[in-house]
């Protein structure tokens, strides 16, 4: 088993426990559909990914733990570094670049690396596209043109 099917197993396990079938249902949508979006991203820029998979996966597990969304790029940041040590396959210089994406990962407004630009940029594809009837968040809407310019995407089709 590849070390993303280990963080993916990891997720599934919390994601399990998590009491609210709602917000269990919406957590693997939205986890999964970020962290496939991560990949793709990657694969465009230039990126690995496997690292932009995995803090797809786990950049809002959190708040899918916890039922609270409060802080929690921050937050989440410090418990997808808890489940990274403790699989036990990853590089402290992995870790810093997964954990820092998703630190940052809220920042809309704010360009910061590769990894945490990918992932914003994924975390916002994933909101627009699952339900595309759904208006677009506010201070997601610049990124997502540039997104859709970039792809090459005709929203109007």
């Amino acid at each position: 088993m590849n070390r993303l099917e280990k963080v993916h197993d990891a997720v599934d396990s919390i994601l399990i426990k998590q009491s609210n079938a709602e917000v269990r249902r919406h957590g693997y949508v939205h986890l999964y559909g970020v962290s496939s979006y991560c990949s793709i991203l990657s694969l465009r820029r230039g990126a690995n990914a496997e690292l932009s998979a995995i803090s797809g996966i786990l950049h809002d597990i959190y708040t899918y733990k916890t039922g609270d969304s409060y802080e929690h790029a921050k937050l989440g940041s410090i418990e997808a570094r808890k489940i990274l040590n403790e699989l036990k396959l990853f590089t402290e210089e992995e870790i810093n670049i997964i954990c820092k994406a998703i630190y940052n990962h809220s920042n809309k407004n704010d360009v910061g690396g590769i990894y945490e630009e990918i992932l914003k940029d994924a975390d916002v594809l994933q909101h627009f596209s699952y339900n595309i009837g759904f208006s677009v968040i506010e201070h997601e809407k610049e990124r997502l043109a540039k997104l859709f310019k970039e792809l090459d995407i005709d929203k109007e089709h």
